[in-house]
């Protein structure tokens, strides 16, 4: 992946996550969190593997981020866009799946 394309990705991420570390670690600690997703075979849910590496990539010097990590942001910042998308009703409600499946990839709606 180009240098022009990883400052683009770079800048779309951390506009995409607007949750600190410290937040998310605390949201995917609950069980709101783990209760939300799509599983496979009752496993974590995407989303809630999703934020463990959210928050592996925020821990990482900028420099020793791979294309993989790239990648990885990549998705993020397209299912947080996708998802805000949606929400109806739900948007209102602090508790609502909808929300907590956006907290777990790195975004409170709430917040902005």
């Amino acid at each position: 992946m180009a240098e022009d394309d990883h400052a683009t990705r770079w800048k779309d991420f951390n506009e995409a996550v607007n949750m600190t570390p410290a937040a998310l670690k605390k949201h995917l600690d609950s069980d709101a969190s783990q209760e939300v997703g799509q599983k496979k075979d009752g496993d974590e849910s995407t989303g809630h593997a999703m934020g463990r590496r959210i928050l592996a990539i925020k821990d990482k010097k900028k420099a020793d981020l791979t294309d993989d990590d790239y990648a990885a942001m990549g998705k993020v910042v397209s299912y947080v866009h996708r998802h805000l998308k949606q929400g109806g009703a739900a948007r209102k409600d602090p508790d609502s799946p909808w929300r907590m499946s956006l907290m777990n990839w790195g975004h409170d709606p709430h917040k902005d």
